[in-house]
């Protein structure tokens, strides 16, 4: 199993609510992409604020389809020293040393495990040099102020850019893999 990390940013690395800002550029052709990054997937890696925003949200979002069905019924890992359960079915807590246990995930056969928002936990993993596959959506919108994905100074990484992808929209796809 590899983990990718899967983030949406604004031009200026802003990653913090995606959802008040990336809308007027998700089009069916995004949306496909999304599907096929879910369907390629076998569980999520979520921390806590992430985590708590998607079990509020997909369990009771109307006209999800597959895609909702497959988030609301997919493995979830969730990393928090704080929550004492999760009640989102298939939810996991991970306590503890995170990147042992994220190790040993990453040991089982499957497909990817997808680390969505969770920037707190990205760089973490980042600085394990625990994620596979980077892929940043790029919108572009400059917004200014609000959360950067990057923030450790001390996960600085060389990286391979793999792939690009273009959507009509403006979307730029990035997939870079740590370097050799």
């Amino acid at each position: 199993m590899r983990l990718v990390a899967t983030e949406y940013l604004s031009l200026d690395g802003v990653f913090e609510e995606p959802g008040h800002w990336s809308g007027p550029m998700f089009n069916e052709e995004a949306g496909q992409f999304k599907w096929a990054e879910l369907q390629a997937s076998d569980g999520l890696l979520l921390g806590r604020k992430t985590y708590e925003g998607f079990a509020a949200a997909w369990p009771t979002m109307k006209g999800t389809g597959e895609f909702g069905e497959k988030m609301n019924s997919m493995p979830k890992y969730v990393v928090s020293s704080t929550l004492e359960g999760a009640d989102w079915p298939g939810s996991k807590l991970i306590k503890g040393n995170v990147a042992d246990a994220i190790r040993k995930l990453k040991r089982q056969p499957g497909k990817d495990l997808l680390l969505s928002g969770s920037g707190q936990l990205f760089n973490a993993m980042m600085r394990e040099n625990l994620i596979d596959l980077y892929r940043l959506m790029v919108h572009p919108i400059v917004l200014g102020k609000g959360a950067r994905l990057f923030t450790d100074e001390e996960a600085r990484r060389k990286l391979d850019l793999k792939e690009v992808k273009r959507f009509a929209t403006g979307i730029v796809v990035l997939e870079f893999e740590p370097a050799k």
